[in-house]
């Protein structure tokens, strides 16, 4: 008999609020970009997070891991799930539009399942599953355009590197639930944070040049905002709601953040997307409800 944990009220409520402040996140870094280097973009994202989550950690008196091995894991934890596609999804963003940036990022469900199915035998790739796949890949190619097959320029290059990063998204995922899983969510974020940011900070240094703080206040607002609410709060939400609703519920969220960025992005940067990109949204919304099993699933 296969069951599905049900979304209560206030699950919903809250996978919304997840929605409005990811979809959000698309911005903020787009406006730091204007004044901030790619590398040194990510690190004011994973530092200034960390700091906040450690102070969480140690406010609810959580005991911190002591393993060598548990703290390479957090090195490699962050470099899938933050060094990697912080970085690849911030550059690309220098060259494409945040609603673009934000639906291609979406496909992160996509990557996971198969990700997934290769790795762990209890994720194995059904007939169900491989349908929302190729949807999802359908989606993505119709939201890139097939033009940008032909053309190898900056902004399919562009596009690619969010892909890659959110494939990066997905061996994150991965690794999280083999080696990461039986630690309190808030240590497992704040450690994986501390890894990004021991990579970051020389690598920032060396291909930004030093650090500079005398940043323009829109652009401390902006790194406030996808530091510490996007970043440290939503990881912080994002457990809560896993707890409520069940990681497959809560994989309808990556659905709710495009709409957030799209208008975001028309309201405040004047940007405007394709037919296609909406196209592809579409066909990738509707292999992420087949995935989830809201659409084309026997309620048994």
């Amino acid at each position: 008999m296969n069951t599905q944990k049900s979304i209560s009220g206030r699950a919903w409520a809250e996978m919304l609020l997840l929605g409005l402040i990811w979809g959000g996140s698309f911005l903020s870094i787009r406006i730091a970009l204007n004044e901030v280097p790619v590398v040194t973009t990510v690190l004011h994202r994973t530092g200034w997070a960390m700091l906040l989550l450690w102070g969480v950690v140690w406010a609810k008196r959580l005991p911190i891991p002591r393993d060598p091995r548990v703290w390479a894991a957090f090195l490699i934890m962050g470099l899938l799930n933050n060094v990697i596609p912080f970085a690849l999804m911030a550059w690309g963003q220098l060259h494409i539009e945040t609603g673009l940036t934000s639906i291609l990022n979406a496909a992160t469900a996509i990557f996971g399942v198969i990700v997934a199915s290769a790795v762990f035998a209890d994720e194995r790739l059904t007939l169900r599953r491989a349908i929302g796949v190729g949807l999802g890949f359908l989606g993505v190619a119709t939201a890139i355009g097939l033009d940008a097959f032909a053309s190898f320029d900056l902004r399919s290059t562009a596009q690619l590197a969010v892909l890659a990063g959110a494939l990066g998204y997905a061996f994150a995922s991965a690794w999280a639930r083999a080696r990461l899983g039986q630690l309190p969510p808030q240590i497992a974020a704040a450690g994986m944070l501390s890894g990004s940011t021991l990579m970051l900070l020389p690598a920032a240094i060396l291909i930004d040049g030093p650090i500079a703080f005398d940043l323009q206040p829109v652009t401390w607002l902006a790194i406030a905002y996808y530091a510490l609410i996007a970043t440290a709060g939503a990881y912080l939400l994002y457990y809560r709601i896993l707890g409520m609703a069940g990681s497959g519920n809560l994989m309808l969220v990556t659905l709710l953040i495009p709409p957030v960025a799209i208008t975001l992005g028309a309201l405040v940067l004047g940007e405007s997307l394709s037919p296609q990109a909406y196209a592809g949204f579409a066909l990738l919304a509707l292999g992420l409800l087949i995935l989830n099993g809201n659409i084309g699933k026997r309620r048994d």
